[in-house]
């Protein structure tokens, strides 16, 4: 099995992390933030997306290594 790329998760977690924190940033139920609010929001949660979609591939690549190697022997 081919290794999945760590960069590659990293960058589609701070799209699906951006894309979540627009919606509820703007969403008609919420209410009205300043715009450094806003924009500290859209940060930490692409942020923090990114680094669990990251870690997340490189855990499976981790699981997979580890088991591929134990199979072979």
């Amino acid at each position: 099995m081919q290794a999945w790329s760590i960069m590659r998760a990293a960058a589609y977690g701070g799209a699906i992390g951006l894309a979540a924190a627009l919606v509820k940033s703007f969403a008609p139920w919420s209410d009205t933030q300043s715009g450094s609010a806003i924009a500290k929001e859209l940060i930490a949660a692409t942020l923090a997306f990114a680094l669990l979609c990251g870690l997340a591939a490189a855990l499976r690549n981790f699981i997979q290594r580890r088991l591929t190697r134990s199979e072979s022997r």
